[in-house]
C-alpha cells in the first residue's frame, strides 16, 4: 500500500499532518468513515491507542468527521 504523498510525519512523534488539509479533495474530506476502514486500509493516521480502544476511537472519529459527513451517516 502506498502512503499518501501529502502526509508528513511529526518529528519525534508517531503522528502525521496533512500538507493540503484545507485544499484536500472530497475523497479525503469524507475518509475515513469508520475505524475498521482505517484498519483495513492500513491508514497512517490510525494511532496505536485507537487500535487498543476502538470504541473511544470511533467516538473521536465521529467528532472529528462531524462537519464532513452527511446527516444520514
Amino acid at each position: 500500500m502506498e502512503v499518501c504523498p501529502w502526509l508528513r510525519k511529526v518529528p519525534k512523534q508517531n503522528k502525521y499532518t496533512c500538507d493540503i488539509y484545507y485544499d484536500r479533495p472530497d475523497d479525503c474530506k469524507y475518509y475515513p468513515s469508520t475505524v475498521d476502514e482505517m484498519v483495513r486500509d492500513e491508514c497512517e493516521m490510525l494511532e496505536e491507542k485507537d487500535r487498543a480502544n476502538p470504541k473511544q476511537a470511533r467516538r473521536a472519529l465521529d467528532q472529528l468527521m462531524q462537519d464532513s459527513r452527511t446527516p444520514f451517516e
